[in-house]
């Protein structure tokens, strides 16, 4: 049955069918195969969908739609800006910092690619940055999205691990291994910029980039820039807070970010529209709509896992082969890795945290701790190929072929890889803030 399951999920990847459709497909041939109604499938997936924790991921999704159709990003770009603007790697750092910023925001990886890189792409290329280079700067900035909190991969882990995993104690989690990859990835950018030159094309001092750029690099354009951005910067602020204030549980602080991001863009900025509303509310419903549907197929397919005693059969696996966590670490990583290359991150999330965590907790790995491994490694997913979105969603913005990118991104591999061992090997980096908030 198991091989069944496996085999016919590899042929459905072979012909093209969507990942949804062939966790579903592959889960309903092995039960029928098995004597199992197929009626039973329908009630799973329902049984998967049917949660109140799983609520706070369309509420997260719109809360950042609107925000990113309040003018926001501008707004984050230009406080980045006059922060590190000056540093060797200007803008390319911006990058990083805003990408930090909209992430405590959006919750979404490529949200935070699409909206700071329409921005700072073209004007990295303006001020001397090659096009290939600002691209994939954009793209492995783009998953803090993920990593910083708040987070719809972590709610996904929490409610699939199979564990009693808080979403709050997870978020909290994120906070050091998102600071860690962001300074990494800003230390990589200033060398490769000081030794290739970039960003060092001098702009007409009198024109409209220069006078402005100027401007935000004064003290007083600085404190402007702040002031501009402060609203949006207090939304992680309200969230985190009252999660853990315990004024709100993680939906209803989804719930009230949307009511602070309509406030914010209908009352105080003004920017919203009922044009732009009704586009927020579509685009909204279509995501919600498909990483709820990939939810519901993935949770049907770990109940079939679970039913054929996989994660038990994992389990003897990896303590047959070691008892030491450090080698299980080196193998889930690897294997994380390389899921995150070919499945969408929430699908992967669903299929692999119920089967890995159980393993996880046997060898002594906190849980909490386990989810922000795995959440970091699928991240790194996301700028790799084949189906690295991140990667399709710069490359849209820059009108770039993904293979004209691969060469720049390889350092950040590097740095990134870098980073999953330092994660994984040193708790401490994830959860510090959690145990302090204890």
């Amino acid at each position: 049955m198991i091989g069944l399951l496996f085999l016919s999920l590899l042929v459905l990847f072979f012909l093209g069918f969507p990942v949804a459709f062939a966790m579903g497909l592959s889960s309903m041939i092995t039960m029928v195969n098995d004597g199992i109604s197929v009626q039973v499938a329908v009630q799973r997936i329902f049984s998967t969908l049917n949660s109140f924790p799983l609520m706070a991921i369309p509420f997260f999704i719109l809360a950042g739609s609107l925000m990113e159709y309040s003018g926001i990003s501008q707004r984050l770009v230009n406080f980045a800006y006059s922060l590190v603007g000056k540093i060797t790697g200007g803008l390319a750092l911006v990058s990083v910092v805003t990408a930090m910023f909209f992430a405590a925001i959006s919750g979404s990886s490529a949200a935070t690619v699409a909206a700071v890189g329409s921005i700072l792409i073209p004007s990295m290329i303006k001020r001397g940055f090659p096009k290939p280079f600002s691209t994939s700067v954009q793209a492995v900035s783009g998953e803090l999205g993920v990593i910083i909190p708040p987070s719809i991969p972590m709610i996904i882990f929490a409610l699939s691990a199979g564990a009693s995993i808080s979403i709050g104690e997870l978020f909290m989690a994120g906070v050091g291994p998102g600071i860690l990859i962001a300074f990494s990835l800003m230390v990589t950018i200033y060398f490769i910029s000081k030794y290739k030159g970039y960003g060092n094309s001098n702009l007409d001092p009198l024109s409209d980039q220069a006078i402005e750029e100027a401007e935000l690099m004064s003290t007083s354009g600085r404190i402007k820039a702040f002031r501009s951005a402060i609203l949006p910067l207090l939304m992680p602020i309200i969230i985190l807070g009252g999660i853990y204030g315990g004024i709100f549980t993680p939906t209803e602080a989804a719930a009230v970010a949307v009511g602070y991001a309509l406030f914010i863009g209908l009352v105080i900025y003004r920017t919203l529209s009922i044009k732009n509303l009704m586009e927020v509310l579509r685009s909204s419903v279509l995501s919600t709509s498909i990483i709820m549907f990939i939810i519901g197929n993935a949770g049907l397919f770990g109940w079939v896992l679970t039913a054929k005693r996989v994660p038990d059969l994992v389990a003897e696996w990896f303590l047959s082969v070691s008892t030491s966590a450090v080698i299980f670490l080196i193998l889930v990583n690897l294997l994380l890795l390389l899921v995150g290359m070919f499945l969408e991150t929430g699908a992967a999330i669903v299929i692999m945290a119920p089967i890995l965590t159980p393993v996880a907790i046997q060898f002594g790995v906190d849980p909490v701790h386990f989810g922000i491994i795995m959440i970091v490694n699928l991240a790194v997913g996301m700028v790799t190929p084949p189906i690295g979105v991140n990667l399709f969603v710069a490359c849209q913005v820059a009108n770039l072929r993904i293979e004209q990118i691969i060469k720049p991104l390889l350092p950040f591999y590097v740095v990134l890889l870098i980073d999953i061992i330092l994660i994984s090997y040193l708790p401490g980096i994830s959860l510090w803030l959690p145990n302090i908030l204890k």
